[in-house]
């Protein structure tokens, strides 16, 4: 592929690269080739090795642990660390942004890279050229500010900056505009198409085909470790894609994905229908500023066997909403009154939410959803502690039934396809789709009769996302009632029976399926609260 800005000789090369770790295989035999001025994007089920091909590439891998070859700008490299591979201008974004809060800006920039005059700082200097690449990126803000008082979309911004004062030649970005709105997600993109017509070259890994459609000039695809295919997206930088969402999928998957949602299997118990979640006047304040109101006199319902979404634009006070329900975990309770099955339940804490029939899915799996650092079956028991105690003895409680735990998640690990060698593995090392189902299947263990999911396929692939939805489309069947928060409209629109907007705090919409269309759910998102 050449074009403007789309040079012949490659500017990387990975031959034959191998990755093993303790018990698995993480790459065979992998193959990339980016060229100057090019977008490539990197695509593959969660698991397939995206991230782990990055992190050989960038240093974090150090040369020796891995079988293969690095060739940059024509030369083999052999990286022992990430600042050998950043002095050869190859810089890695990480999902997980690798800012300090409460440093500015610049000493973000610069941070392990100062600007120093015989051993001293020199924040002139520092505060000059921080101002230049804030300017290059597009980013009005004084390079003074701390870091904590940027939205996640600056701090993205921040981070590409701090690239770029490493002389970047090859920009590796993972999953860049997972945690972004539509507006900054925009931004984002505009500039990765600025960097290329620099002549930066970027390596993007992102489930969003949408966004991979609109920037990259080539895409490898990845799976179960390997590389099957890189297709051209487009013939000049210019031009339109050629290539559909579907052709990746197909590639992702290793077949055609004839629908990206189950045929829904729809509850026929003897309280079909009945409401199983009731919120009426529901008004939460922010927990700082006490005269902003974040929650504002909502009132909906969700019925046995029913999946209902919340749709919104960020800020909308969704999140807001459903941490307050379940126990009052965000922001100061003002008034309003929740009901589970016809019946009012106090949800003052968590551990009462739960006890009331209610469960709830983080949208941040990794702060709030997860214990990385412990096992499997610890994490899939964690909500249902009290049922997995042995007998007691004189009158005490029973100590965790270790055998009793590791026999239920082993059930969990097999009938949500958690792709995990056993139960015993660490939860961090487990790729964020099968983090997702660990997450499902501690709730789903917990019986509730309300399941809260807050994005929950938030940076998955499209294989992993049918499989969630799969699970979900189960438990409505099953006369569980959901409530399903989602920013993506097409998820909503394919998975709900209702679907309530949010603007500013309220409810300004409810719309039956057979109704709701992206434009009637942006409408009822955009109106004024007045």
């Amino acid at each position: 592929m050449t074009g403007p800005g789309l040079e012949t000789r490659p500017v990387l090369e990975m031959r034959g690269i191998t990755k093993t770790f303790p018990g698995v295989r993480a790459l065979s035999d992998v193959c990339l080739t980016v060229r100057p001025g090019e977008i490539h994007a990197v695509c593959g089920e969660n698991g397939a090795g995206k991230s782990t091909l990055m992190k050989v590439l960038s240093g974090v891998h150090e040369h020796g642990s891995y079988d293969g070859e690095i060739r940059f700008e024509g030369e083999p490299v052999a990286f022992k660390d990430i600042r050998a591979g950043e002095r050869h201008g190859i810089v890695i974004i990480h999902q997980e942004l690798a800012l300090v809060p409460y440093l500015s800006i610049a000493e973000n920039i610069f941070l392990g890279n100062e600007r120093a005059t015989r051993g001293l700082i020199d924040w002139n200097g520092t505060l000059r050229e921080a101002s230049r690449l804030l300017q290059r990126v597009g980013l009005d803000e004084r390079p003074q500010t701390p870091v904590a008082d940027l939205g996640v979309g600056k701090q993205q911004l921040v981070e590409i900056a701090k690239a770029l004062s490493k002389k970047v030649r090859l920009l590796i970005l993972d999953e860049p505009t997972a945690a972004l709105n539509d507006e900054d997600s925009a931004k984002l993109l505009g500039l990765i198409l600025d960097l290329r017509a620099q002549g930066v070259a970027c390596v993007v890994i992102s489930h969003k085909l949408n966004e991979i459609r609109r920037v990259a000039d080539a895409v490898t695809i990845l799976r179960d470790g390997r590389s099957v295919e890189t297709l051209t997206v487009r013939e000049t930088p210019d031009a339109e894609p050629r290539l559909s969402e579907d052709r990746i999928i197909r590639g992702m998957v290793g077949r055609d994905l004839d629908q990206r949602f189950p045929e829904r299997t729809r509850y026929d118990g003897a309280d079909a229908g009945a409401d199983a979640l009731s919120v009426s006047g529901w008004t939460v304040r922010h927990p700082v500023d006490q005269q902003r109101t974040v929650v504002d006199d909502v009132s909906l319902t969700v019925r046995r066997g029913e999946i209902v979404g919340i749709a919104g634009l960020m800020g909308a006070g969704r999140t807001e909403l459903a941490m307050s329900v379940f126990g009052r975990s965000y922001g100061r309770y003002v008034a309003g009154t929740v009901a589970v099955g016809g019946r009012e339940v106090a949800t003052r804490t968590v551990p009462a939410a739960i006890d009331a029939g209610i469960a709830y899915v983080t949208e941040d799996r990794k702060t709030y959803g997860l214990n990385l650092i412990d096992t499997i079956h610890r994490n899939i028991s964690l909500a249902s502690l009290p049922g997995m105690r042995g007998r007691g003895v004189a009158g005490l409680p029973g100590l965790v039934d270790g055998h009793h735990e590791r026999s239920v998640a082993e059930r969990y690990r097999t009938s949500m396809n958690i792709k995990a060698p056993t139960v015993l593995e660490q939860v961090g090392r487990l790729s964020g789709g099968n983090q997702q189902k660990v997450v499902l299947s501690k709730w789903i263990h917990a019986d509730p009769e309300v399941l809260i999911l807050d994005e929950p396929t938030r940076g998955i692939d499209v294989g992993a996302k049918y499989e969630i939805y799969t699970v979900i489309d189960r438990l409505a069947a099953q006369g569980k009632a959901v409530l399903f928060i989602s920013s993506e409209l097409p998820e909503l629109l394919g998975m709900c029976d209702r679907i309530y907007t949010m603007a500013e705090g309220r409810l300004t919409g409810e719309v039956d399926r057979a109704d709701a269309t992206q434009e009637v759910l942006m409408r009822h998102m955009t109106r004024d609260r007045s």
